[in-house]
């Protein structure tokens, strides 16, 4: 974990396709933020990022743009390790590799992908990333073989040699221990769920994130990556719509019993309980009833840009490295450009 004050702010969006995230990134850039962070969900997240770098270049304010994230199981590393090679190249150096597992279900009935214990494979997955491009910067033969991946073949025709800006980042995303460890002990940054809150990192996440790190060959700090849920709005009638989607996200995260941990962290159990049963009936309206004003006061931040900002610095200055934005659509953009500056 990084001891520094202060963050980058940086700002995410949902939408990867590719004209989403070229108006995105001409946003950011042309608002002061220092990044883009964008995620698979009906859209390929690397093409996108490559497209966002472009647009934010052309807008004369280049930013960083990260896969926050891209899943990790859907793919193998060579297919990893060549895509994040090339939006490097087509980012000039401003890229970092955001990976995720996902749930089995979706690795295996989506992606039609095999699955095994995440955090083992996980390992493998990234050290085998490193593995390939390690090959490619130095010459020397490829040559990874573990229990879910083996790399032993790379002819020169695929050999893009060295890349000139280096190795983008890697950053890893988790709840659980098991992967948040992984984080410290094998990537360079970590990327804490949405359905998190300041006392979940300090008493769970970063300490499991510090053991990762006390066992790795890594020396460097690992980043850590936020992306709370905000509420922005000039008034309080323009927070109302943003309020009832937030409470509605919290809900369905809250019902799902990967996440209990953190519901349980601070006494919600029988919430989360309700939830789940709630969500198995399909009561998904009424789920965000079930949201009390303290889990809501837990998760996100909320009031007006100036509010919202003073709330960011106080929670997450000398904790976080970044803080991405991830307000809802009805959010005003320019309540939300306003962000970018400091309180």
């Amino acid at each position: 974990m990084s001891e520094t004050t202060g963050f980058h702010i940086e700002i995410g969006t949902r939408d990867a396709s590719p004209a989403g995230a070229e108006s995105a990134a001409r946003f950011a850039a042309q608002n002061g933020f220092g990044g883009l962070q964008l995620t698979e969900l009906q859209h390929d997240p690397f093409l996108a990022c490559a497209l966002a770098a472009r647009e934010a270049q052309r807008a004369g304010a280049p930013i960083r743009v990260a896969t926050a994230i891209a899943v990790a199981f859907a793919r193998n590393p060579m297919t990893v390790a060549v895509s994040a090679n090339d939006v490097q190249l087509a980012s000039e150096g401003r890229f970092a590799l955001g990976l995720g597992s996902q749930v089995q279900p979706h690795i295996e009935k989506r992606f039609s992908m095999p699955w095994s214990a995440p955090a083992p494979r996980m390992r493998e997955f990234i050290g085998a990333v490193r593995a390939i491009w390690r090959s490619w910067e130095t010459g020397d033969k490829l040559d990874f073989s573990g229990e879910h991946y083996a790399h032993t073949l790379m002819t020169p025709m695929f050999i893009p040699g060295p890349n000139p800006h280096g190795n983008p980042p890697i950053w890893l995303a988790g709840v659980g221990t098991a992967m948040t460890r992984l984080a410290g002990e094998a990537a360079d940054g970590f990327v804490a769920h949405a359905f998190t809150t300041r006392d979940y990192l300090t008493e769970v996440s970063i300490p499991a994130l510090r053991e990762g790190r006390a066992k790795s060959a890594l020396t460097s700090p690992v980043d850590l990556i936020v992306l709370p849920f905000v509420i922005v709005g000039s008034d309080p009638s323009a927070r109302a719509a943003q309020e009832a989607a937030v409470r509605q996200q919290i809900a369905f995260y809250a019902s799902t019993p990967s996440y209990r941990p953190v519901m349980e962290l601070h006494g919600w159990g029988e919430a989360a309980d309700a939830l789940h049963g709630a969500s198995r009936r399909g009561e998904w309206r009424e789920m965000a009833t079930l949201v009390t004003d303290d889990m809501l006061d837990a998760f996100a931040v909320a009031g007006t840009p100036a509010e919202v900002r003073a709330a960011l610095d106080t929670r997450f200055t000398g904790l976080a490295t970044t803080v991405c934005i991830n307000a809802p659509d009805a959010a005003s953009p320019d309540d939300v450009a306003a962000l970018a500056s400091p309180a």
